[in-house]
């Protein structure tokens, strides 16, 4: 995006509007985001409930937003990649991999946080 000249509460504004965009493309375009987001609508109550501190629940709360951050930007790497045309190049194959790998430890931080703060 070239720089318009907004500043102030115009660009605060103007920024929102477009990270909405964000939000409502990925959850239209994207299943993976749409199944997190489930999850997190289900955890995330628990999250709170289940946290005795205040630690606990940002901990708790905070592993499953990165899910959703990860995937996003998973997803933004995807449709970059994508844009450029649907033959198979190497170096595409390795970031979009590298993309997944990067939702699939997101999932697995999550497990541990839960798995330390409600278990051990």
């Amino acid at each position: 995006m070239a720089n318009s000249g907004n500043k102030g509460v115009t660009r605060i504004i103007k920024a929102a509007g477009y990270s909405w965009q964000g939000f409502k493309s990925v959850y239209k375009h994207e299943e993976a985001f749409r199944q997190e987001t489930v999850l997190f609508i289900v955890m995330a109550p628990l999250g709170m409930w289940l946290g005795d501190t205040g630690v606990e629940r940002a901990l708790l709360l905070g592993s499953l937003f990165i899910v959703l951050i990860v995937e996003m930007l998973n997803s933004a790497l995807e449709a970059a990649i994508d844009r450029f045309g649907p033959e198979h190049h190497e170096l595409s194959a390795r970031a979009k991999d590298m993309g997944s790998a990067a939702v699939f430890l997101s999932l697995v931080n999550l497990a541990v946080v839960w798995l330390l703060v409600l278990v051990i």
